[in-house]
């Protein structure tokens, strides 16, 4: 079956491809998609333009130290990027589609926005980059337009909007201007070791030496000025090591996304790296860190100095006070004069700025427009439209244009730089711990055929890339982890209703199977214990009083389970059961309420109840107490379903669960009302017409619907009336409807009266007190009523009050009923032999035979010895409805003792009448029976 359905896919995802294909797709292979634009994007600005500069500010070997931390941080998520990449097929949205995929829309949305901003704004850094070299050659004819500080910004205002028309333009323009500005830029780097061998006596005057050991030795240190530092000059160095992921953040561009990235991002960043460390090396060995450019300036006799200017006959001593232009520390444009055809290094310059710039400004909408096809943020949909046969993300290319050339507007190179650092390593630390993840979770899904990676390396590069956001700048690194905090948080609370696989459910499934496992292990102890309850709910929006009643319970502090037995003469349709049951789960979780959707199939409720009784559950997950609504319907239905209802009590006894029953005057079941979901819950969906069956919805055909189908009956104890083609409700059932969504709201002030008649383990008394420990409950106080006698009322009261201490049970008053036991009014009496009349057997009224064949025939009839043998248990149901009318007529809520009729010595019918007589015409009524496990407990 799995096999079939993997060739499945595989052909599906082939003919996908072969579709887009036709459609006009343009792909790139491993080396033109990745490995070229990696190359650019890393090499990019800081190749030639800050290289020297950070050389001279920290020396050759710390430059080496910040090129090799910059590349293990690179290496280790370009292994990780690799990894993910090749575990499934790749679409476009780079870094967000990896890590979203991976880690699930929490981390993925959050990191999603953070990265496609954090590419806009290093198109502000390449451009400015870009626009800091013409500023300079316009300088060096006095072509100034204005200063220098304007003058970046209007080149950089007029090179930004150039970059868009060949964004726009579509993939097959920026990328044959990719491959040209690559061939320019690797003849610069050669064309540099080229003229680091050529040296003149113009050059010498500027800091150029060639290669001298003396230079080299001097170099081999740091020197920071103007308040850099290590940490500082690693800042503005990191971002030129962020271009790993231009490759990946064209995913959907690729032919064959899962061995280009692997292949071209590790080769780029071997590739880069070790030009790095030969640049730093080169530019070191043969340029001193200041130089005046006179060549005057040569050594004298009178002149006493040590440095390697002086060894090599020229003193440059008067840089000291400042001033000089020249060298590693002042002349950002060193390396063109260095190189043996200076023009050719100007136009790698810009071939590096350009091309990361256009790189940039590529990646950016297109992972923004991943994000918004998603629909994890609400009003970004607008940037997910396409257009064009490539899909091209028009408006997010604007959007791009609009935050690149914000920042363009600042004209610092050394501003712009730090400030994306941050963003990027928080994205390299959610890849790296993408992968992390994954294998911690286990899961048969995570299988990368790229096979060099290490779960704890990948451990170890996060780590690493948080250490480092902290080392650049703390108080920037706090606040992007806010951002992604605070991003993760919203999506987290939203829950959009996306499904990817991600290794957060993978491992959510190994930690609950875990702790399920190590639970059983442990024994029940009175402290722990909690009400787990199975509840008989039907779909779960037939009861919705029964159901919101026991959340507030049950939330947070126990299991709840709707359990819904379908009475079926035939076997079912298992696919459309599945599909009914994940709508009805779904509807549990769209209206927040924790709990399980358990339906099972049988001949009758009987056997239906002791199938969920027996099986419903996991280990010590398992429900102990059984919550069912009160048979209100019972006087006009068949006797034998009454039968089945107080034996599925007895079976619950039998199995040592509690019992709990809930009453409301008007009732609880509104499945028979059409629309009723929209009414109760105000469902977003079309009204019903007239024209529409009163039946349940189709679910074959409407399986991704969110809404839980009900029962619909054709008897209906009033009509209903469409109207311009909703439904028009009747005064009953508009009572009932009103009546189930009690306690969904916020209950007054007010009273929950216990009346605890019997001790039975406590859970009369536990299911209030947690009830009032919810804010929907908050302005209810206890109110506690036991039986007692006349003579004994305040020795009993005070023993209430000292056991309730004890409990830690908070409570307003305790009321000791010292008239509990007198005999019921007479005209009560006499209601109650009305109520029973029709049930009794009056085997007085004929032979005995045809009593016992009757009685045999129909077991749940009331005998006369029967009637006799429990007079004093009816005249107490009676009393007792008495003084709950007396006493708690005002409740919000009674929770009662239930009282229980022996098994095959009281008849079903009977029973009944105890019930009805008790709990009519009340408040919302609880009858609370727990089966003599002790719930509460004194000791700590």
């Amino acid at each position: 079956m799995a096999n079939g359905e993997e060739s499945s896919a595989a052909e599906e995802a082939a003919a996908r491809a072969a579709k887009e294909a036709k459609g006009g797709m343009i792909k790139f292979g491993w080396v033109k998609g990745v490995l070229v634009r990696c190359m650019l994007n890393i090499w990019g600005v800081m190749l030639f333009i800050r290289m020297s500069w950070i050389v001279g500010q920290a020396g050759i070997g710390l430059t080496i130290a910040i090129i090799l931390t910059a590349s293990l941080v690179t290496t280790i998520t370009g292994l990780s990027t690799s990894a993910i990449a090749t575990n499934g097929f790749v679409r476009g949205g780079g870094a967000y589609y990896l890590i979203s995929r991976s880690l699930g829309p929490e981390f993925g949305g959050s990191i999603g926005l953070i990265f496609a901003f954090a590419n806009a704004v290093a198109v502000a850094m390449y451009v400015v980059g870009f626009a800091e070299t013409v500023v300079e050659m316009l300088n060096d004819v006095d072509a100034l337009m204005t200063d220098e500080l304007n003058d970046i910004r209007i080149v950089g205002t007029l090179t930004v909007i150039l970059l868009l028309g060949i964004s726009v333009a579509g993939m097959e323009w920026e990328a044959k201007a990719q491959m040209v500005l690559l061939v320019i830029l690797l003849g610069a780097i050669v064309n540099y070791f080229i003229g680091s061998f050529m040296t003149t006596e113009d050059k010498k005057s500027k800091g150029f030496f060639g290669y001298q050991t003396a230079i080299f030795v001097e170099n081999l240190g740091p020197d920071f000025r103007e308040d850099e530092t290590f940490f500082s000059v690693f800042a503005i160095f990191f971002p030129a090591a962020t271009g790993i992921l231009a490759g990946a953040n064209i995913s959907g561009d690729l032919t064959d996304p899962q061995s280009a990235i692997p292949k071209g991002t590790l080769l780029a960043i071997l590739i880069t790296g070790i030009t790095y460390v030969g640049v730093a090396i080169s530019a070191g060995s043969c340029i001193i860190r200041d130089a005046t450019g006179d060549l005057n300036d040569t050594l004298s006799d009178t002149v006493n100095c040590t440095d390697a200017a002086c060894t090599l006959g020229y003193d440059f001593s008067i840089c000291k006070e400042g001033g000089c232009q020249y060298g590693l520390m002042n002349d950002f444009q060193v390396m063109s004069l260095v190189s043996a055809f200076g023009p050719l290094i100007t136009a790698g310059i810009f071939s590096a700025t350009l091309s990361s710039a256009l790189a940039s400004l590529v990646s950016a909408p297109k992972v923004f427009q991943a994000l918004c096809k998603d629909n994890i943020y609400p009003g970004l949909g607008v940037f997910a439209k396409g257009y064009g046969k490539n899909n091209e993300p028009l408006r997010g290319y604007v959007l791009t244009f609009c935050i690149g050339l914000a920042f363009i507007l600042i004209a610092e190179l050394n501003i712009i730089a730090p400030i994306i650092s941050n963003f990027f390593l928080a994205s390299y630390a959610l890849i790296n711990f993408s992968v992390f993840h994954a294998s911690l979770a286990n899961s048969p899904g995570w299988r990368p055929s790229f096979k060099y990676y290490n779960m704890w390396v990948s451990l170890a590069g996060a780590i690493l890339c948080c250490v480092v956001m902290f080392v650049i700048n703390w108080w920037a690194a706090l606040v992007t982890l806010l951002i992604v905090l605070a991003l993760y948080i919203y999506v987290s609370y939203k829950k959009p209703d996306v499904n990817w696989g991600s290794s957060t459910q993978a491992l959510i499934y190994n930690q609950a199977l875990t702790q399920c496992l190590n639970l059983t292990g442990v024994e029940d102890h009175v402290k722990n214990f909690r009400p787990q309850c199975l509840v008989l709910t039907g779909y779960p929006n037939s009861r919705p009083a029964l159901l919101q009643l026991v959340h507030s319970f049950t939330k947070n502090v126990g299991l709840m389970v709707c359990g819904h037995v379908r009475i079926v003469r035939r076997r079912p349709n298992v696919r459309e059961a599945s599909q009914e049951h994940a709508r009805c789960q779904r509807w549990l979780n769209k209206k927040r309420i924790k709990a399980f959707y358990a339906p099972v199939f049988s001949d009758s409720l009987r056997h239906g109840v002791q199938f969920l009784l027996q099986s419903v559950g996991l280990g010590r997950l398992k429900p102990n107490t059984l919550v069912l609504g009160f048979k209100s319907n019972w006087m006009d239905g068949d006797m034998n379903d009454v039968e089945t209802y107080i034996n599925t009590l007895h079976d619950a006894f039998d199995l040592q669960f509690g019992m709990v029953i809930l009453r409301l005057r008007d009732g609880l079941d509104v499945s028979h009302i059409q629309d009723q979901d929209e009414l109760l819950w105000s469902q977003e969906k079309p009204p019903v017409s007239s024209k529409d069956p009163v039946v349940s919805v189709n679910l074959a055909k409407d399986s991704d619907s969110d809404s839980c189908p009900s029962k619909t009956t054709s008897a209906q104890s009033s009509p209903l009336i469409i109207r311009d083609g909703k439904p028009a409700l009747s005064l009953s059932e508009q009572r009932l409807l009103e009546s189930s969504q009690q306690f969904k709201k916020k209950q007054g002030k007010g009273t929950v009266d216990v009346w605890w008649l019997f001790d039975d383990g406590g859970l009369t008394l536990l299911v209030p007190y947690l009830l009032t420990n919810r804010s929907k409950w908050a302005d209810c106080r206890i109110r506690v009523f036991i039986g007692g006698k006349i003579n004994r009322i305040d020795h009993d009261r005070r023993m209430m009050a000292t056991l309730l201490s004890r409990f830690r049970i908070d409570f307003s008053d305790i009321n000791v009923l010292g008239d509990i036991n007198t005999k019921p009014k007479k005209h009560n009496k006499l209601m109650f032999k009305v109520l029973m009349e029709p049930y009794r057997l009056k085997e007085d009224d004929m032979d005995q035979d045809e009593a016992e064949r009757l009685k045999a025939q129909q077991p749940w009839r009331i005998t006369d010895n029967e009637l006799e043998l429990y007079k004093a248990k009816t005249n107490r149901q009676i009393r007792l409805n008495e003084l709950l009318k007396e006493h708690s007529g005002e409740a919000k809520l009674i929770v009662m003792t239930m009282p229980l009729a022996r098994k095959g010595a009281v008849s079903s019918a009977l029973y009944m009448c105890w019930l009805e007589t008790l709990s009519k015409d009340l408040p919302p009524l609880l009858l609370v029976r727990g089966n003599h496990q002790s719930v509460l407990t004194f000791y700590s």
